[in-house]
């Protein structure tokens, strides 16, 4: 540290050299003074002892004579050590004594005027903020920040002059002065305008991104994102004012929060979905739906040898129907469920046989007109494209001959049984009907049918749907232990034992999201199944990513 020339008088009274002026010197001119003293009186007394008794000759009054300038040499000096003394003190005490901190600064030997640029030069270096990679210095001018010079320097001239001069003094002497106290800082910070100026020349400029994580062309995956970063404004705040009152650390490292990479556009899976139909080339015919049951987005798009077409197609719905004879029935059950109703529906949905489906129609719905009336459940709930039109045991009746705006379109035809049909859609929008159900006990069902099914009853409906495990298509997706409720389902044709039509329409608990896919393909040729199956795994898989990115 490099001192003034006053700091160093007031350092250097302060160290051994001064105390040892202050002390020795000053002791052995008392002890010196005291002897000779009591030597002049011992002498003078042998004198006058002599002289009153007429031994004139026993002591010459010289000696008395030599004692006395002797001690009056001593106490010369004293004299001289006290007035020397004095005028040290009497310069230190025109400054700001040892120990003397202003404001955190060390200010002793320095005057008023000395001590006023000294407090200004420390609180007028620029505070560095350092934001990751960024480093931003800051004027204190720009903060509003304006020292109280005045006030502060009042303060230590107070206590100063506290003690009376000469208590002051013999408290030098004796080097007892008492330690002064530090003066605080006494200064006014604009928070708004520090603020103002964190959020718009540090925030906006400093703060990054989050860029999302892209598809990566022809696979089902996604290339990670980058994460973000947003500054603290509150904690920033708080930091750079505690850096602008202190003059000794003026760095401050500045907190923010991190920003996970976003999920891609949610109309990017359609383009990635189209990508995992064209590497698989896929010439048939698809519809796939997809809904995301947090934010209500939905997509739903056609494929048709390798073309995009408008959707709404109608499908053999298979074992897929099974869904609304299973609703339908519980509309019209009493809880708790009779153990025989709740053996055929366990063996409707998990072993996806047909006898069960027709027994349910027939001893809970209708025993003649069942189809018909799970028919008219859908329609009620307005699902104009879906439809039972007889039993599954073959030779069964068609009880009636249902036209469709789906099966009415001309530009494309999946050649459906006129038995059963349905599109990706409605299919998928039951299943949310069902889902909302059993979260909360509302939606379609409590409005069309209030009262009739309960949200016992949509959870134990969603719990037979789990215990659908087959291990392909939606299932083949997604990892182990991941929760699909589902029903899937396929037809071979009787008329050449091929299949043409693999669907499944799932409800996908997600850690990431939980969404609802439907997947429908047809091939008027012929299926094949591994390959199909395959297909509906990767386009599932991309979707599962899509929800759960790796590193988020």
């Amino acid at each position: 540290m490099i001192y003034t020339r006053h700091e160093c008088r007031q350092v250097y009274f302060r160290t051994g050299s001064a105390k040892f002026i202050r002390y020795w010197i000053g002791y052995v001119l008392l002890l010196l003074t005291s002897i000779v003293f009591l030597l002049d009186f011992y002498s003078y007394s042998r004198w006058y002892n002599s002289h009153s008794k007429g031994f004139t000759d026993t002591l010459r009054r010289g000696d008395v004579t030599i004692f006395r300038w002797i001690s009056f040499g001593v106490l010369f000096l004293g004299v001289l050590l006290t007035v020397f003394q004095l005028i040290q003190y009497s310069r230190l005490r025109s400054a700001y004594p040892n120990g003397t901190v202003i404001a955190g600064v060390p200010v002793a030997g320095l005057n008023r005027q000395e001590t006023a640029e000294r407090l200004i030069q420390a609180y007028s270096i620029p505070v560095e903020m350092r934001y990751g990679d960024a480093v931003v210095q800051i004027k204190p001018s720009i903060a509003g920040f304006k020292l109280d010079v005045e006030s502060m320097l009042a303060a230590a001239d107070q206590q100063r002059i506290s003690l009376p001069f000469w208590n002051a003094f013999w408290g030098f002497l004796w080097n007892q002065l008492p330690e002064p106290a530090e003066i605080p800082l006494r200064a006014e910070i604009s928070d708004e305008r520090l603020r103002a100026y964190l959020r718009d020349e540090v925030s906006t400029r400093y703060d990054k991104q989050p860029s999302p994580a892209q598809p990566v062309p022809g696979s089902s995956s996604f290339s990670p994102g980058q994460p973000g970063t947003v500054l603290d404004l509150d904690r920033a705040v708080i930091l750079v004012t505690d850096a602008l009152r202190n003059p000794a650390n003026r760095v401050v490292n500045l907190t923010y929060s991190i920003q996970n990479p976003s999920r891609p556009s949610f109309p990017n899976l359609q383009v990635m979905m189209q990508q995992v139909l064209t590497v698989n080339n896929f010439d048939g015919l698809a519809e796939i739906y997809l809904y995301d049951i947090a934010s209500g987005q939905e997509i739903n798009f056609a494929w048709n040898a390798g073309e995009i077409i408008a959707p709404g197609i109608a499908f053999t719905a298979a074992s897929t129907m099974k869904i609304p004879i299973m609703i339908s029935t519980f509309r019209r059950l009493e809880e708790p469920s009779p153990a025989n109703i709740t053996s055929l529906m366990e063996s409707m949905i998990e072993l996806s046989e047909n006898d069960p489906a027709d027994r349910l129609m027939e001893e809970v719905i209708d025993s003649r007109l069942g189809p018909l009336a799970v028919t008219e459940d859908l329609q009620k709930m307005g699902y104009d494209n879906t439809f039972l039109a007889g039993f599954f045991y073959p030779g069964a009746a068609l009880l009636r001959d249902f036209t469709t705006p789906a099966n009415s379109r001309e530009d494309v035809s999946s050649d459906p049984d006129r038995y059963n049909q349905t599109t990706p859609v409605e299919a998928g929008m039951l299943l949310n009907d069902l889902y909302q159900c059993a979260s909360s006990g509302g939606g379609t069902f409590a409005a069309v049918f209030p009262g009739q099914i309960s949200q016992a009853e949509c959870r134990l409906m969603i719990s037979y749907l789990t215990k659908n495990r087959i291990a392909v298509l939606i299932e083949a997706g997604v990892p182990e232990g991941v929760q699909v409720a589902h029903k899937h389902g396929w037809l071979t044709d009787s008329a050449d034992g091929l299949i043409h039509t693999i669907s499944d329409a799932a409800i996908v608990y997600s850690p990431g999201g939980n969404f609802i896919l439907v997947i429908y393909l047809y091939d008027q040729e012929q299926l094949l199944f591994d390959p199909a199956n395959e297909l509906v795994a990767s386009i599932t898989q991309s979707i599962y990513n899509y929800y759960n990115l790796a590193g988020q």
